[in-house]
């Protein structure tokens, strides 16, 4: 990429979107768009050819989806995989006709089979059956990452995907019924405080493990990317290292600095699946691996 690119972030606005505009300003990318949803919607094909047709992105960063915790994927997993595969439809045949030099294209955590051997490798996609809480986010998620691979192999665009773990961050959802598992804790423990709670009630045992990320980490292992790979493969983002949910929840309780109990609802079953994830290919692709231990719940001053 040259500094000069006028790069397209779709989701600029959102968790994973917000923290690469700031990764690709501090690298001295300048020439950054980005449109809300209301200025464009991006299940609509004619409303994205038009926006392509006026701005002629040189890359594309593909940050923007339907996303939603366990409750929000269970109660309307329809809308999940039609809205996704609308927006990845769209914006990467677009990204085609338009000649885009780079697209990255954004993939989930909820991918790969619920079973996958541990640690998670890329080659572990398409191996065994998914999580069911989330199948209908990860077919149309697995679909735009195959997508990239095949017009990369029919066409030689380069398109590529790459895997990121569980983030959490600034501009993440705390909206409970639609949020994922840290931004829930975050804000169940701070109401909790502010209310003088004697307890704060989390679902399942606190046995699952899972691996967790910062956002901003993660951008710039994209932006990386962006700048030195362009392979048909996709690649994981990650730590390597995985928590059980009890220990993140403890975490988050001290950080907040809530003094009540923790109460375990065993009658809601825990999420399966998932775990740590293999991260060799992102040391061969020689990707910096400084990345922040979860246990630091950084503010957005990085304190």
């Amino acid at each position: 990429m040259n500094k000069t690119d006028k790069i397209y972030v779709a989701g600029h606005r959102g968790l994973v979107g917000s923290a690469i505009v700031r990764s690709l300003k501090a690298k001295g990318y300048e020439n950054i768009i980005g449109r809300t949803h209301k200025e464009l919607d991006l299940t609509n094909q004619q409303s994205v050819r038009d926006f392509f047709e006026a701005e002629r992105p040189d890359v594309v960063v593909l940050a923007a989806a339907k996303v939603g915790g366990i409750n929000a994927n269970n109660t309307a997993p329809a809308d999940f995989a039609y809205e996704n595969m609308q927006i990845q439809c769209n914006v990467i045949q677009c990204c085609h006709e338009y000649k885009v030099k780079k697209l990255l294209f954004l993939g989930s955590t909820c991918i790969y089979p619920r079973m996958a051997p541990q640690p998670i490798p890329e080659d572990a996609l398409l191996t065994g059956l998914l999580e069911e809480t989330n199948e209908a986010y990860a077919i149309a998620k697995i679909a735009g990452l195959e997508m990239c691979k095949f017009y990369m192999r029919q066409y030689g665009d380069d398109f590529i995907s790459c895997m990121p773990t569980n983030l959490y961050g600034p501009e993440d959802n705390y909206n409970l019924e639609g949020s994922h598992v840290m931004p829930a804790m975050i804000r169940k423990f701070h109401e909790a405080k502010v209310n003088q709670a004697p307890a704060v009630e989390l679902w399942g045992t606190g046995t699952p493990l899972r691996e967790f990320l910062y956002v901003d980490d993660m951008a710039d292992a994209c932006v990386f990317l962006l700048e030195n790979y362009s392979g048909e493969q996709h690649v994981n983002i990650g730590t390597g290292k995985e928590v059980t949910i009890k220990e993140l929840a403890e975490t988050v309780q001290k950080v907040v600095g809530f003094t009540g109990e923790i109460i375990w609802n065993h009658h809601i079953p825990d999420k399966k699946g998932q775990g740590r994830h293999d991260s060799q290919k992102q040391i061969k692709q020689n990707l910096p691996p400084s990345f922040m231990p979860y246990q630091v719940i950084r503010r957005p001053d990085g304190k």
